[in-house]
C-alpha cells in the first residue's frame, strides 16, 4: 500500500459498521452509563485522539453533571502495531477519590487502557470505568476489562469513526474493516 495515497485503504476495505449503528451503540452506552455514574458527579477522560468522535456522540446523551478532560498516551504512533507507551499528556484535573470514566475508541489488546487506569488509581481515583466504542475480540485474555462496550469487532484491522489507518480517515462515520486482513499491507 502507498501510505501517501490513502484512498488506496478505502478502496480496500468495507463496511463493518454503518453510522446508524454507531449512533444506536453510543445511545445504548449513554443509557448504561446514565444509569451506573448519574450520581456520582465523574470525571470523563477522553483517551486522544481515537476517542474524540466517540466523545463528541456520546458526552451530549449523559444528562447529568460531570467534568471533561482528555489523555493522549498511544502505542501506535500512527503506524499499524503497538510498542511501547508513549504519554503525550495527562490531564491536570484532580482525581483524588473520584470516579473517573475513561472513554477510548477501541479495546484492542488493553495495554494503553491499562497503564491510562493505572496512572489514574495513582493520581488517587477510586473507581475506574471503562467506555468503548468497539471491542476487539481477540481470543486472548486483556490486561484491561470494558465496562461499557458498543460494538464487538473482529480480530482485524478497522479504521473509521475516531480511528486511524496510518493516521488517516478517523473522520469517517462508519467503520470500515480491511478485506480479507489483519493489518493494512499483508
Amino acid at each position: 500500500m502507498n501510505e501517501t495515497n490513502p484512498q488506496h485503504w478505502l478502496d480496500d476495505s468495507e463496511e463493518l459498521f454503518s453510522a446508524a449503528e454507531i449512533n444506536a451503540a453510543v445511545e445504548k452506552i449513554a443509557r448504561e452509563i446514565t444509569h451506573a455514574l448519574a450520581d456520582s458527579k465523574p470525571l470523563v477522560l477522553c483517551v486522544m485522539n481515537g476517542a474524540t468522535v466517540f466523545a463528541g456522540k456520546l458526552l451530549p446523551l449523559l444528562d447529568f453533571p460531570l467534568e471533561f478532560d482528555s489523555v493522549r498516551a498511544t502505542r501506535y504512533r500512527n503506524t499499524t502495531t503497538g510498542g511501547e507507551i508513549l504519554w503525550k499528556t495527562f490531564p491536570e484535573t484532580d482525581m483524588r477519590d473520584r470516579t473517573v470514566l475513561l472513554l477510548d475508541d477501541i479495546l484492542d489488546q488493553g495495554h494503553t487502557l491499562a497503564a491510562i487506569s493505572q496512572k489514574c488509581r495513582e493520581a488517587g481515583a477510586s473507581r475506574i470505568l471503562i467506555a468503548v466504542l468497539t471491542e476487539k475480540e481477540t481470543g486472548h485474555p486483556k490486561p484491561a476489562r470494558a465496562d461499557f462496550i458498543g460494538l464487538p469487532a473482529p480480530n482485524r484491522y478497522i479504521f473509521g469513526c475516531g480511528m486511524d489507518i496510518h493516521g488517516w480517515w478517523r473522520n469517517l462515520a462508519e467503520i470500515r474493516v480491511m478485506k480479507d486482513k489483519l493489518t493494512p499491507g499483508e
